[in-house]
């Protein structure tokens, strides 16, 4: 049987590195914008929030104050940063059902 504790680090590790990297896109995206220069596309800043960098995404928005306007940002951030966080709650047995 594998148990979680086995990767316990590696869940870890993931999800830092996943949000350094979208806080990192967002930053770069803020600052291509103020240069008009190309773009990373919306889709590619919310495939890392949905894969785990929601939190750097909602970092980025507050430090940088970028994407503050999107809908899709404001909205679809929060929702999906509070749906990491129940899928590690129950990773790590939080709830038992």
């Amino acid at each position: 049987m594998i148990y979680l504790q086995d990767y316990k680090y590696i869940i870890f590790f993931y999800y830092l590195g996943i949000n350094v990297y979208s806080l990192l896109l967002m930053g770069i995206d803020k600052r291509r914008a103020r240069k008009h220069q190309w773009r990373i596309s919306e889709r590619h800043l919310m495939s890392m929030a949905l894969l785990g960098g929601a939190c750097g995404i909602l970092l980025g928005m507050k430090f940088y104050q970028h994407k503050t306007k999107h809908k899709l940002f404001y909205l679809g951030s929060p929702i999906l940063l509070f749906l990491h966080i129940l899928f590690i709650l129950y990773l790590t047995g939080f709830f038992s059902w």
